[in-house]
């Protein structure tokens, strides 16, 4: 099949499943069309199958802002012209649903069909409950999607309770690549972190206020007041100085450590004893999974699609938004018990397996050919 993808090229976690996804699909024999604005970051090497067209977008006096959409649109239409696309898959109803509805219509004026997948990953859904002006635009490019699928069944269910859809929706939940995510023998590195052997306690996020970092610190500033421990901060965003000032105010400095956005980001969670993800709200959790995948045990809240990958008791703990008190006792329970803590990490690596991309994969195939038969026998 030629397939062509739509995404925002960051670390979020809709690019990195856009991008894994595809380069599945590529090592599967499909062809695979990026088309986006800047080379997403896990695409980041030659690989056989894959073509990568960037939008281009010039600047004229008469915009304030450059018009995106109407640059994508305009890609759109000439990659499926001239690629001969079979399909296309956009992550995130805004504005990638909409334009591609838009270059639907304009290819169908020249006699090519084709039909697009639209897949939420929660933004653009908790998007319309701060802003109401995009509800009508996510709710018609939803229901005149091809295909729509969401990376959870919480996901799915916060659509259909926010917007009035008529359209199927088809839970295939994210993603982990066991052959990169593992637990790999890092010892060295591990010293290097805690060289006199105390705790290393992870987070990986965006650093919004969604994601609550102020909890991870306060959370860890308990554990380390019970326990010798190291909090690594990994990514960056808008709350970073936020952080270090309330690290300051905690007097925690010295075992706070801020990494920066990291390629590599396995290496840190191989050598973690526990990875803390307190989110306000998470549509899956992508980067719970990513840490269970190294053996790493999971203290999270319960918020969103967390507990369809957290198990509560069995991969880690869970506890209410903003329950800091809970999530540190769980915390210190866990680690002060060597025993526990095996367990844990040995059912958080059998939790990941049953989300290896080996077995997501065929989902999302046998959803493409469904759709792209029924778009076939409509065009008839």
């Amino acid at each position: 099949m030629n397939i062509g993808i739509v995404c925002y090229p960051t670390y979020g976690g809709s690019g990195v499943i856009a991008t894994e996804l595809g380069k599945g699909l590529a090592q599967n024999g499909h062809k695979v069309h990026f088309i986006t604005y800047r080379q997403p970051t896990r695409l980041n090497s030659f690989q056989q199958n894959i073509f990568y067209h960037e939008v281009s977008t010039n600047d004229y006096p008469l915009f304030e802002y450059t018009p995106y959409d109407t640059a994508l649109t305009s890609k759109l239409v000439d990659v499926v012209k001239y690629e001969k696309l079979d399909l296309l898959h956009v992550h995130y109803a805004i504005p990638h649903a909409a334009v591609a509805y838009m270059a639907k219509q304009i290819l169908k004026t020249e006699g090519i069909h084709i039909p697009f997948i639209t897949t939420l990953h929660g933004t653009d859904i908790t998007l319309v409950g701060n802003h109401k002006a995009f509800a009508p635009v996510v709710e018609f490019s939803i229901n005149n999607s091809d295909g729509v699928t969401a990376v959870s069944n919480d996901l799915k269910q916060r659509t259909l309770d926010t917007f009035s859809i008529h359209n199927e929706i088809e839970t295939i939940h994210n993603f982990i690549d066991l052959d990169r995510f593992q637990k790999l023998n890092k010892d060295h590195f591990k010293k290097a972190i805690a060289p006199d052997g105390g705790r290393i306690i992870s987070h990986v996020s965006n650093f919004r206020k969604v994601k609550r970092v102020d909890d991870v610190i306060r959370i860890f500033q308990k554990i380390r007041a019970e326990i010798p421990s190291t909090l690594l901060m990994i990514g960056d965003g808008p709350e970073r100085p936020h952080l270090e000032s309330l690290c300051r105010e905690l007097g925690i400095c010295e075992d706070v450590r801020y990494l920066g956005k990291q390629d590599a980001v396995e290496e840190l969670l191989a050598v973690s004893d526990l990875f803390l993800l307190p989110s306000e709200s998470e549509s899956f959790g992508l980067a719970a999974l990513e840490a269970m995948a190294c053996e790493v045990p999971v203290i999270s809240s319960n918020a969103g699609g967390l507990p369809e990958v957290n198990t509560h008791g069995t991969t880690g703990y869970m506890a209410d938004v903003g329950d800091i008190e809970s999530m540190a006792k769980f915390s210190i329970e866990l680690l002060n018990d060597d025993a526990k803590h095996q367990v844990f990490k040995q059912n958080a690596l059998r939790q990941a397996e049953r989300f290896d991309i080996k077995n997501i994969m065929p989902k999302y195939e046998a959803y493409y050919q469904k759709v792209v038969e029924r778009a076939k026998a409509q065009a008839v």
